[in-house]
């Protein structure tokens, strides 16, 4: 017997170094624009204004180290960002203790299709069209904090094919990782399994089929995704 009218979905998981279990996703929020050279290049002034977040979906991450170029788009690009994996949630979390909810960090990747997130922008739609479509989030294994702290400086770089395309520091952040876990909890109840992509430095740019992303975080290591 079932409490359920059809069998329902497997809870995503996700490879934890140091152990076989597995980091089970709750949600998945992703910060805009929280590098000051990336919101300058994409056309946005880079003071300090109030954070945006938008949502991916936990299935869009994907620790296979392959991404399929999706469909209908022509203009797909990489933006490296560092994932937060939270141990515990709660509401109008203060920024002191915001850490305190942290289970670890990764290396991941939010792919966009730029084409349709332009095409979202202009009308003032939503944009997971662009953002929240199969497997967008390549995602390395979660390091717990036991194991590397609480990253708040470090390069962060991805290549494509060998030629540097970003780069940037963790320090270059507007909104901290306390801060935007604070900010979060204001508006939502965070819980334990949620995500957060931490934002992009500049020099996001398109990938073609065959293309090799090698993306870097100090302090956590690689993550190299072919794409298919």
């Amino acid at each position: 017997m079932t409490d359920f009218t059809i069998d329902p979905p497997q809870t995503v998981g996700l490879p934890v170094v140091g152990t076989e279990a597995k980091f089970p996703v709750r949600r998945v929020y992703c910060i805009g624009r929280n590098y000051a050279a990336h919101a300058v290049e994409m056309g946005h002034d880079p003071d300090r204004e109030p954070p945006f977040f938008f949502q991916k979906n936990p299935d869009n991450l994907d620790p296979s180290g392959e991404f399929p170029y999706p469909s209908e788009t022509s203009d797909v690009h990489h933006e490296i960002e560092m994932a937060v994996a939270l141990k515990s949630g709660g509401s109008n979390i203060s920024v002191d203790e915001a850490l305190d909810h942290v289970y670890g960090y990764a290396v991941s990747l939010d792919m966009t299709r730029r084409d349709l997130q332009g095409e979202q922008k202009k009308m003032g739609r939503p944009w997971e069209i662009g953002k929240a479509f199969e497997r967008s989030a390549p995602i390395g294994p979660i390091h717990p904090v036991e194991s590397v702290g609480h990253p708040s400086e470090g390069r962060v770089e991805l290549k494509v094919n060998g030629e540097l395309k970003q780069e940037g520091d963790l320090n270059q952040m507007i909104w901290k990782v306390p801060e935007m876990i604070s900010y979060l909890s204001r508006y939502f109840e965070l819980a334990p399994g949620d995500v957060i992509l931490s934002g992009t430095p500049a020099g996001v740019g398109p990938v073609q089929k065959g293309d090799e992303m090698v993306a870097h975080v100090g302090g956590i290591g690689d993550l190299t995704v072919r794409v298919a």
